[in-house]
């Protein structure tokens, strides 16, 4: 079992997205550290370090939430720099975007995207879905990487 915190990494551009998911994983309650980007570029930075490496990353245990549109990049272009680094690769990344495309899901899902959620534009849905997702950050384990 691990004994690290798990410290929540959020890439969100949206900054009313952005407070609307952790004031609900907040009153899910759940307490763990959130670090915020409004962008891929600081994101990916904070995750792999300025060389590229993951070597800042390799003691931490991390729970990734990740818009795919964002400004500078795709989500999916992180997601696929996340799971080939073998210091973050088992690091959970949880997809929330407005992107409801099938093949874009599944797509996701095959580069190793642990859940795939839609912010549905409906308030009332998304709050919930989004404290079920902080309900589930609280019981949940992260792998540290050897």
């Amino acid at each position: 079992m691990n004994a690290h915190p798990v410290s929540i990494v959020m890439i969100e551009d949206d900054e009313g997205h952005a407070r609307l998911i952790e004031r609900n994983i907040r009153r899910a309650g759940v307490n763990n550290t959130i670090t915020s980007f409004r962008n891929g570029t600081d994101g990916l930075n904070y995750l792999l370090g300025a060389d590229g490496s993951g070597e800042e990353s390799a003691s931490r245990s991390m729970l990734i939430l990740l818009d795919l549109n964002l400004p500078d990049m795709t989500g999916v272009d992180i997601l696929v720099k996340v799971k080939a680094n073998k210091h973050t690769r088992r690091s959970p990344v949880i997809i929330l975007t407005t992107t409801d495309d099938e093949r874009e899901i599944k797509r996701c899902y095959d580069l190793g995207a642990n859940v795939y959620i839609t912010k549905p534009v409906n308030y009332e849905s998304f709050a919930n879905a989004i404290q079920q997702l902080g309900l589930f950050l609280s019981v949940m384990q992260v792998p540290i990487t050897d």
